[in-house]
């Protein structure tokens, strides 16, 4: 071998070149930024020009502390919701039923009967009988999706109208005072200075990352949604997994139905009307595809607070529902559109 050879040798054997470090720097801040990191980081500027746009027009009755946690208590019982549906749309459903299912949830849980039982009892009473009603809407949802093999959208609009109308029926079309004060007591108690409304929507919010990122349930979900046949031929059993999704959600409706009664002390029909709409637009805000596979937690939070905070900003300045309603539809379609650009960038890059 001549010397003129060994360096080229040399080369060859030591394997390809490896990039520059600015070179892979560039790299890894751009996958980063075209992650969940960067579709997080956006959600952070949008909600903080939000707040800039509040103290410039409203000044310190927006930037106050009681403000700020009015706006998270306002965002509480729909970040509830909001959760089970992330859970639902990542999974490559839809739940329209959702409000519905929190109404009816409200209705049985303050019939005479249930707190005749939880006033010789506990109010806890009333909490379980909420939840075993959301519960068990969601699991007739998933039920009928899963084995019944009906569309969701058609499976979660029948219970849509059938949970409002059976809720109609059982209130009588009136209002339901919750006449126990101990659970009045506890819904409404501060704890270090924060409304239980609002310690009720971090731990859920808390769970469901757990459960998302940390269990075989989460990344089965995932799977699911981002290819069901593939999951069924990897040997999930997706029709079970469907139906736990949409147990989830109506179990999350029935939460959201305590939390209603705590804050407004009655329970009736027309509780949870039009909140799938606000859930479905806040987890789409936050960064979860339609079509299922991909959706964090984290950004669900935000897309919640987000839509708060731009309600309080039009309550604070007098501002009209209806340019609050167009305001929110431009951030949905806006929303719409860079998940489709992403995607389809993410598609090209792979």
């Amino acid at each position: 071998m001549s010397e003129s050879q060994s360096p080229t040798i040399a080369r060859a054997e030591s394997g390809p070149v490896s990039p520059e470090p600015q070179q892979r720097r560039r790299f890894t801040a751009r996958s980063l930024l075209s992650g969940s990191v960067g579709r997080n980081l956006g959600l952070i500027l949008a909600l903080a020009a939000l707040f800039v746009v509040g103290a410039i027009t409203a000044g310190d009755r927006f930037t106050n502390i009681d403000n700020i946690l009015v706006i998270v208590r306002l965002a509480s019982i729909i970040g509830v919701i909001s959760v089970g549906m992330t859970f639902v749309i990542i999974g490559g459903g839809i739940d329209l039923s959702v409000g519905s299912v929190m109404g009816l949830a409200s209705v049985v849980a303050t019939l005479s009967a249930v707190q005749a039982l939880a006033d010789n009892s506990t109010w806890l009473v009333m909490v379980f009988t909420a939840l075993a009603v959301g519960l068990a809407a969601g699991f007739l949802n998933g039920f009928v999706i899963a084995y019944g093999k009906v569309v969701a959208f058609m499976a979660t609009l029948a219970m849509l109208v059938a949970a409002r109308g059976l809720a109609e029926i059982l209130a009588n079309r009136t209002t339901q005072v919750v006449r126990i004060p101990e659970f009045i007591e506890f819904m409404n108690m501060d704890l270090l200075g924060i409304d239980m409304l609002i310690w009720i929507f971090v731990l859920v919010a808390v769970a469901g990352w757990i459960l998302l990122n940390r269990t075989t349930f989460g990344r089965r979900t995932v799977a699911i949604g981002g290819n069901r046949e593939a999951a069924r031929l990897a040997g999930l059993a997706v029709r079970r997994h469907t139906m736990y999704l949409y147990a989830l959600a109506g179990l999350t409706a029935g939460i959201a139905a305590v939390m209603i009664l705590g804050r407004t002390t009655a329970g009736t029909s027309t509780h949870g009307q039009l909140y799938e709409l606000d859930a479905i637009a806040a987890v789409v805000v936050g960064g979860t595809l339609l079509v299922g596979g991909r959706g964090t937690i984290t950004g669900t939070v935000f897309g919640v607070l987000i839509f708060a905070t731009l309600t309080n900003v039009f309550t604070q300045n007098n501002l009209s529902t209806s340019v609050q309603a167009v305001a929110k539809g431009v951030i949905i379609v806006v929303a719409v559109l860079l998940q489709q650009r992403f995607a389809g960038q993410g598609s090209k890059s792979h």
